[in-house]
């Protein structure tokens, strides 16, 4: 199951991560969520947590993501995966160079800080 972030502000969307993640939860919470955001906002900053509830992705819900990515390439200013799975922060720190914008990996114990990253220079506008 994928759930939407509900404390970052426009222009930051943040989404957890929980059980099972299906092609289904990407077509109906992920992609949905994403595109209209972007339908509203030309940069885009993403939090994506894998919390410790998580216990695997569907092949298909892995590609939906990867042709999402690469259907906004340019669009992605700040993406901060946070994640305690040692696979995926295998990957990440392997393939991070290859992610569009600024690219950080934090632990599930570091989620408020990379709330604050992907969300700083939006809050200071806001001030």
């Amino acid at each position: 199951m994928i759930e939407q972030m509900t404390d970052l502000p426009a222009g930051a969307l943040g989404f957890t991560a929980r059980g099972k993640v299906t092609a289904a939860d990407y077509e109906n919470v992920f992609v949905p969520d994403v595109e209209a955001a972007f339908a509203l906002n030309r940069k885009l900053r993403l939090l994506y947590h894998v919390g410790h509830e998580f216990t695997g992705f569907e092949p298909g819900a892995m590609w939906d993501d990867t042709k999402l990515g690469f259907r906004h390439w340019s669009g992605w200013e700040r993406i901060a995966l946070v994640t305690d799975v040692n696979w995926l922060r295998l990957v990440a720190r392997t393939m991070g160079f290859t992610v569009p914008g600024e690219f950080r990996l934090y632990r599930n114990e570091q989620l408020a800080e990379a709330k604050a990253w992907v969300s700083e220079s939006f809050r200071e506008h806001q001030a």
